[in-house]
């Protein structure tokens, strides 16, 4: 008898199999007891008859809680009105440990006792099919780049300096110096792009930003391309191209996944490029007009992307934002030093930012100056000032944030659910 997967299933039909898992839920029924069995692959109904198995497995499955861990073997069968279109006639079976009361039952449970219990709660259907996604989402990216010649190089998680805002850093001791939490790749990025032409990287970042909105966290995953001899245009082409690419994949190997979460599809297969391209003051414009404050040359916060991408029906971009709400190592735009060649992507349906990036500064005397400007030490970024010193071209790149990106495909309203484990400002367990 053959050991297979739920999601196998439809190859085995009409033959003997044994699957392994877990129990999602029961229905007793008289002599008949219908079993959901669980196996990470997939759920499938389980049919338990007093007539096929002996008394004492019959009775012991009879008492069964949720979650207990078993192994039953029998013959796969269509039947329409199985929630797989599938079931497993059951003829034998092992319990291999009964659970105990499962916390999580099907009453409703606020946040907070959902995310105390995080470790369990992504058994759940839905969460399981958000996680799902998001793997394939990590997978694509992964793909893109490859089949596009990219180089994976390895961003460091330690670093000895700020990428982004000086306050936004976890510090930690590193033996007898400090070192920081990173908050992004993009800095040694730039390093392996002049080394490879096109690298990227894949990754966690950390931002200790005391924000509770929905769309932070304080751990993150990233990914990270960096092109040598790129224009702020070459990057928004590539960034277009790459979610664009997600979407498709997602709606090709995750379907399944998407109709759990109830997601309309139509909504996503509308996401073509190109996507359009609206500079920061007539956002800001079209923000004033809608009744929303911002101040001249500010970024914008949630509330602002909300407004902006509410009425949208792809992702669009948000170019020539004000240089002075931009780090240090954006390039100026060469017809107006106030403006930044940056962009931001961001999501429709009110989901806001999901890749920032831009044209980085490459020329020596200038990234001095910022360096100043931003009051930052000299001495932290000597390697980075020598990637101006030896062969400097211009070069771009963006970060690709793997939540935001979740969270929209998935159409859920937090961040939290898109990673099996979130950190936030009052949450580091479990």
């Amino acid at each position: 008898m053959k050991a297979t997967f739920v999601e196998k299933i439809p190859d085995f039909d009409g033959q003997d199999v044994e699957l392994r898992g877990w129990l999602y839920n029961k229905r007793p029924s008289g002599k008949l007891i219908f079993l959901l069995l669980r196996d990470g692959t997939g759920t499938i109904q389980c049919v338990i008859s007093k007539a096929d198995v002996d008394r004492e497995f019959f009775e012991a499955c009879d008492k069964l809680p949720q979650e207990s861990s078993l192994i039953l073997r029998g013959l796969i069968r269509k039947e329409a009105r199985a929630p797989e279109g599938y079931e497993l006639v059951v003829k034998s079976g092992e319990i291999v440990q009964k659970a105990e009361e499962y916390p999580i039952s099907p009453k409703e449970h606020g946040v907070a006792f959902l995310l105390e219990h995080r470790h369990l709660w992504i058994r759940s259907k839905r969460q399981h099919a958000i996680l799902r996604i998001r793997a394939e989402v990590m997978r694509a990216c992964r793909d893109f780049f490859d089949e596009r010649g990219f180089v994976l190089a390895d961003t460091p998680i330690f670093t000895p300096a700020p990428c982004e805002s000086t306050s936004t850093l976890f510090e930690t001791r590193y033996f007898d110096q400090m070192a920081y939490l990173t908050q992004s790749g993009q800095l040694y990025n730039e390093a392996t792009c002049m080394a490879f032409r096109k690298s990227y990287c894949l990754g966690p970042s950390f931002r200790a930003e005391k924000s509770k909105t929905r769309r932070h966290l304080t751990e993150f995953w990233q990914v990270e391309p960096e092109v040598a001899y790129a224009d702020l245009g070459d990057i928004m082409d590539l960034a277009e191209q790459l979610v664009t690419y997600v979407v498709e994949r997602v709606l090709e190997k995750r379907r399944k996944e998407l109709d759990i979460l109830e997601r309309e599809i139509g909504l996503l297969e509308r996401v073509c490029t190109p996507f359009p391209r609206i500079e920061y003051k007539d956002a800001v414009a079209a923000l004033r007009k809608s009744g929303l404050e911002i101040s001249e040359g500010g970024d914008f916060g949630a509330p602002h992307e909300t407004e902006l991408s509410m009425n949208q029906e792809k992702p669009f971009f948000i170019i020539k934002y004000p240089a002075s709400s931009k780090p240090f190592y954006m390039k100026r735009d060469p017809d107006d030093d106030a403006i930044a060649l940056c962009m931001d992507c961001l999501a429709p349906e009110g989901y806001g930012e999901i890749v920032g990036g831009g044209q980085r500064e490459d020329d020596l005397n200038v990234l001095l100056r910022r360096l100043d400007e931003n009051n930052l030490e000299r001495k932290d970024f000597e390697w980075y000032l020598d990637l101006r010193r030896y062969g400097s071209v211009p070069h771009a790149g963006f970060g690709l944030g793997i939540e935001r990106i979740v969270t929209w495909i998935c159409k859920i309203q937090h961040l939290r659910e898109s990673i099996p484990f979130p950190r936030m400002l009052d949450r580091v367990y479990p």
